[in-house]
């Protein structure tokens, strides 16, 4: 079942992202959303892709499990991959009847066209350069196959203010080395180069948690100030979270 890609070389940091979800995964999950959004995010990713049920769906970057659980009471057949071995152990001692893997997104352990659909559990903006995993999602995609992505937005005010590097308030904190918030059509580019057909749509969030505690007092504030703020039409771009989709051509 395994597969190697050969030679391609990964900008990621992946000893980082290891160390530091090893580091939350002795304290918590890392679920920093509210159980709705959740709900409301693998939902509407699954909208965009129009799963059947039944579909085999790997959740990469599944982190404790939250999402795979979710994509399980959806209708389809999830599996959890993550790079973290302590977050897989806590998604298997958590759900223990969904299975996991240890695994890397830019080097899937599947065979070719063997999945009918991929979750990016907010993934992509933890990749310097996402091309070599939407090539990974390309081929492990049966064709007609589809995958799904939900990443923060750029665009988002509030977002680029508190996580984008250029931005005079920036925080590190919570974030590992590799993150950057992410521009729609740039990503939505890779994905079309690697074979996709691409959609993306833009959504707004509710958190229950920041890693910044000086500012946790502030997430009722914000949940409320960015519903209303973006959700006329018009400001769709500008909300919290990109979801990419596509289906393999």
């Amino acid at each position: 079942m395994g597969h190697k890609s050969k030679n391609q070389h990964s900008d990621q940091d992946k000893g980082q992202e290891i160390a530091f979800f090893s580091d939350h995964a002795s304290v918590d999950e890392y679920n920093v959303f509210s159980e709705d959004s959740n709900k409301y995010i693998v939902e509407r990713c699954l909208e965009l892709v129009s799963l059947k049920a039944g579909a085999l769906v790997f959740d990469l970057g599944c982190g404790s499990g939250v999402f795979t659980q979710l994509l399980q009471e959806c209708g389809v057949h999830s599996v959890g991959l993550d790079i973290c071995p302590p977050l897989v152990s806590m998604g298997q001692r958590k759900y223990p009847d969904l299975p996991f893997v240890i695994g890397d997104v830019e080097f899937v352990p599947v065979r070719s066209e063997k999945l009918d659909g991929v979750l990016l559990s907010g993934l992509i903006h933890h990749l310097p350069n996402p091309s070599l995993c939407a090539r990974e999602v390309h081929r492990v995609l049966k064709p007609g196959g589809v995958f799904a992505a939900f990443d923060p937005n750029r665009r988002n005010p509030f977002m680029w203010l508190y996580r984008d590097r250029s931005s005079p308030f920036y925080s590190s904190r919570g974030v590992t080395a590799n993150e950057r918030p992410i521009v729609a059509e740039q990503v939505a580019k890779v994905f079309s180069d690697a074979g996709f057909r691409v959609w993306t749509d833009c959504v707004s969030v509710h958190y229950r948690y920041i890693a910044s505690s000086r500012l946790r007092w502030a997430i009722p504030l914000y949940n409320t100030i960015e519903t209303l703020l973006f959700k006329p039409a018009p400001l769709k771009r500008y909300r919290a979270f990109v979801l990419t989709a596509g289906v393999k051509e």
